[in-house]
């Protein structure tokens, strides 16, 4: 059976694979994507805003691990659609090289996230209105914050 990774467990020189996904929906001012403030216990980022996903298993496909780490995480079961982009990163608490993929999702009919306090401690919904409030909370070096930009353009058909 396979050991859940975290961002804070030891893969000393080691690839991890990530998959996040920009979920979305139409709100009253325009496409709005979910992202979810990690809890200020995590050693990898605490407290930075982030769009949810999280390590895929050995053996898993980039669906079902993403799949799966939302179930976990959020208690929600979602729709995967098309990729958003991609991009590397060392992750200096793993000491690894990790390989994230963003994916389009929506939620399934009737899911509602609900916070695990040892994964998240809040989720909001940003769309062009707020989407400073990442780019403030989470710094100018936020890897993620421009594939968000692109998730929201591409919703909006911009393009990119």
């Amino acid at each position: 059976m396979n050991t859940p990774q975290d961002s804070a467990t030891l893969a000393e020189g080691q690839q991890v694979i990530t998959a996040c996904a920009a979920i979305y929906r139409e709100g009253s001012n325009g496409h709005e994507v979910m992202v979810a403030r990690r809890a200020l216990t995590k050693k990898f980022l605490p407290g930075k805003f982030e769009l949810p996903g999280g390590h895929i298993e050995f053996g898993e496909t980039l669906v079902d691990g993403l799949c799966r780490e939302l179930k976990e995480e959020l208690a929600i079961d979602v729709i995967v659609g098309d990729v958003v982009g991609a991009f590397t990163y060392v992750n200096k608490i793993k000491r690894s090289h990790s390989v994230e993929i963003i994916f389009f999702a929506q939620l399934a009919d009737g899911c509602l996230p609900k916070i695990n306090p040892a994964d998240h401690s809040e989720i909001i919904w940003v769309n062009r209105n707020n989407l400073d409030v990442i780019k403030t909370e989470n710094g100018s070096n936020d890897q993620e914050f421009p594939f968000l930009v692109r998730a929201l353009d591409l919703l909006d058909g911009r393009t990119s």
